[in-house]
């Protein structure tokens, strides 16, 4: 396996995943609702006005603990807030399900192995999106 491309995709979104120990089913639906209907693609006159969904755009879903590296103490970053593997694995194949059930492309990483992932950034364009966020107020 080393050394061979497991998955690749043409125009679209590659999406890393990272599961927090707090994390459960209604994270995953909320995380993918909103990476389908962000619109982030541009329309005719280059605004972002089109979504993944209405592109039709493929998705290259990758699991990415190390998005919850705590660097805030120390040279040595901390990742206790990440899920056990147990629980992110289920979590990130429930992703992966909730995904591929719209309708999209779905092509994906091997979870919990090294891999060397390859970008071609169509623009300065790096979104995070955290469930969590569903839970506080914009106005605070």
């Amino acid at each position: 396996m080393q050394g061979d491309t497991i998955a690749s995709i043409g125009r679209g979104l590659l999406v890393l995943i990272a599961v927090g120990r707090d994390d459960e089913a209604e994270d995953a639906a909320y995380v993918v609702d909103k990476t389908v209907n962000l619109r982030v693609f541009p329309d005719a006159e280059g605004r972002f006005d089109r979504s993944a969904l209405k592109e039709r755009a493929d998705l290259l879903v990758v699991s990415q603990f190390t998005l919850y590296a705590d660097t805030r103490r120390g040279r040595r970053p901390s990742f206790t807030d990440a899920a056990p593997p147990e629980q992110a694995g289920a979590i990130f194949a429930d992703v992966v399900e909730r995904f591929g059930g719209i309708g999209l492309r779905v092509e994906t990483g091997v979870f919990q192995e090294m891999m060397d992932v390859s970008l071609v950034n169509d623009g300065p364009v790096t979104i995070w999106v955290d469930s969590a966020e569903r839970h506080r107020s914009r106005r605070a």
